[in-house]
């Protein structure tokens, strides 16, 4: 009896399923928030220079004779005169605009404050040189979700994901309170960071810790349940954000939850398939005993005890002893050629997804309009992503969503910045099919890696997702050069990851390899595969013999 059939024996999916995944999955609607937070937190208002402190504007013809002008006919954002122009005005600029000598903003800035009250950029003037720095923000969050993936990822195969849990609400509630009070930029960009590594460990021990207490035919609509949260998440940031336009409430708003979610954390019960990876068959028999009872299943708890624990466990003990390390991805030349590829498609994605839902205010529509669909096109995308891969297969629901999305994306660096309906549109369907790329990529790494190093490969997956998450942000600093430089970035990463997938092989239909054999195997061709797996079936009945003799 594996452990699924324990699982099975103390109920399945009883009444402690449904209230521990309900309650675990419950703080990811706030992790959405927090990862696309700076769009509302970090707006940048119309601004232009403020005049001199000994200016007279009613004297020296008011704040227009201050300001220079764009191609446009609007006020320049950088830049002011270094005295009062009195030329006449016209639609294109004035005389005097054109030949009056101009500095930098050297008293600072004057804010647009109708949509946004206050936000990181009008308080820290986050604008014109500094402008950067508003970028450098979100890529040092997204530093912290990496180092948080890798860091209290390994914690948690060595304290338990439930101890990890707790501690991350907590670290998320304290850091996210103290940037809401941040005196000045440093310590906002710290606390931040610091909010991203506990959130990357909560979205990786929210789904371990779930899948681990679940029955393999449910699986996979937790984890579909778990990106729906997700999801539902974006639509809430925009309702919050816009009852709640000050950027230091906000940032509260979306932080003090998750002292609630550390208080009722304390009642999770720990993963009992840990326990047992980890040797301890006691509490591994005490954690069955009371969900069992929990579930009403007091006649099975009663059942079950030390000796059938192990009797059901000697199996699943004994193979998860031949793991591989990390290494063996770049040793293997299979394994390297896996590793290359996903690492590509990783990368893509999440690169080209950032790119688009860091940049709402680059589309010429309401923030909070562009946020709501933002969130509403990932239902059907993903609903599609799910009837294209087991009908079609993996390998074209991953091609043809980052090809689209990247054709999305560089026809809108050409479209002009006035047809914000197209832009918008052409945004909307890039980021459907994104997101309809991550699900894909999700399934299809976890069925490419043999047993014996999967979830090192998932994790290196993930970790090149959260590089990609950084990079991004810096990309876009290249629209000073070019404004339309960022989208062709965007746009020419995701095409060409598409043609990567061409090297990997179909999944569809195929039986999960164990080893490096298996994946070889696949390879020669479908026959041989066959052959093996009917080999395969016979060893264990030639084993089952005397393993039963002995117990």
């Amino acid at each position: 009896m594996a452990f699924n059939d324990l699982l099975q024996q103390v109920g399945g999916v009883g009444r402690f399923q449904r209230i521990q995944v309900t309650l675990v999955v419950l703080p990811l609607l706030l992790m959405a928030s927090h990862n696309t937070l700076q769009n509302f937190t970090a707006a940048i208002p119309t601004h232009h220079c403020r005049p001199p402190a000994n200016a007279n504007l009613s004297k020296d013809g008011g704040l227009e004779a201050w300001l220079p002008r764009d191609r446009q006919g609007q006020p320049e954002s950088c830049l002011r005169f270094t005295s009062p122009q009195w030329g006449p005005h016209s639609a294109n600029g004035t005389e005097a605009n054109v030949t009056g000598t101009t500095e930098p903003c050297t008293d600072g800035w004057i804010y647009d404050n109708s949509t946004f009250p206050s936000t990181i950029v009008t308080e820290w003037d986050l604008v014109c040189s500094h402008r950067a720095l508003r970028q450098l923000a979100q890529s040092l969050y997204m530093v912290g979700v990496l180092l948080g993936a890798m860091v209290f990822g390994y914690l948690a195969d060595r304290l338990g994901r439930r101890k990890m849990l707790i501690l991350n609400y907590l670290q998320t509630a304290v850091s996210g309170t103290c940037a809401a009070f941040a005196p000045n930029f440093l310590t906002y960009c710290t606390f931040r960071l610091l909010s991203g590594m506990a959130l990357a460990s909560i979205a990786l021990n929210c789904m371990t810790l779930n899948m681990e207490w679940m029955p393999i035919h449910t699986r996979a609509c937790v984890g579909t349940l778990t990106g729906y949260v997700y999801s539902l998440g974006q639509f809430l940031l925009a309702g919050v954000a816009y009852a709640v336009p000050h950027w230091r409430h906000l940032q509260l708003l979306v932080s003090l939850p998750f002292f609630a979610f550390f208080i009722y954390s304390w009642f999770f019960i720990e993963s009992a398939r840990w326990y047992s990876s980890s040797g301890r068959l006691d509490l591994t028999l005490k954690a069955l005993q009371r969900v069992a009872r929990i579930n009403g299943k007091t006649e099975e708890a009663g059942k079950l005890n030390m000796d059938v624990l192990q009797a059901s466990l000697q199996k699943e003990l004994t193979t998860g002893k031949g793991q591989a390390s990390a290494l063996e991805l770049l040793r293997c030349p299979t394994l390297r050629r896996l590793f290359l590829c996903l690492t590509m498609l990783w990368f893509a994605t999440s690169f080209a997804y950032y790119g688009l839902v860091m940049d709402l205010q680059g589309f010429g529509v309401s923030m909070y309009l562009i946020q709501v669909i933002f969130g509403a096109v990932d239902l059907p995308a993903k609903l599609v992503c799910f009837l294209v891969i087991n009908s079609l297969g993996r390998r074209p629901a991953q091609t043809a969503s980052l090809l689209l999305a990247g054709i999305c994306i560089l026809i809108n660096a050409v479209v002009p910045q006035d047809r914000s309906i197209v832009r918008t549109s052409l945004a909307v369907l890039g980021k459907g099919c994104l997101a309809a790329s991550f699900n894909c990529i999700f399934l299809y790494t976890g069925e490419l890696y043999p047993t014996m190093i999967r979830q090192t490969g998932m994790g290196m997956g993930s970790t090149m997702a959260r590089v990609g998450s950084i990079v991004s942000p810096l990309v876009s600093m290249t629209s000073e050069l070019y404004p339309s430089m960022p989208l062709f970035i965007y746009g020419v990463v995701p095409v060409v990851a598409s043609a990567v997938t061409a090297l990997l092989p179909e999944t569809l239909g195929q039986p999960l390899p164990d080893t490096v054999l298996d994946l070889e195997n696949r390879r020669r061709g479908k026959p041989r595969r066959q052959q093996l797996e009917q080999q395969k079936q016979m060893v264990p009945l030639q084993a089952s013999a005397p393993e039963k003799s002995e117990l």
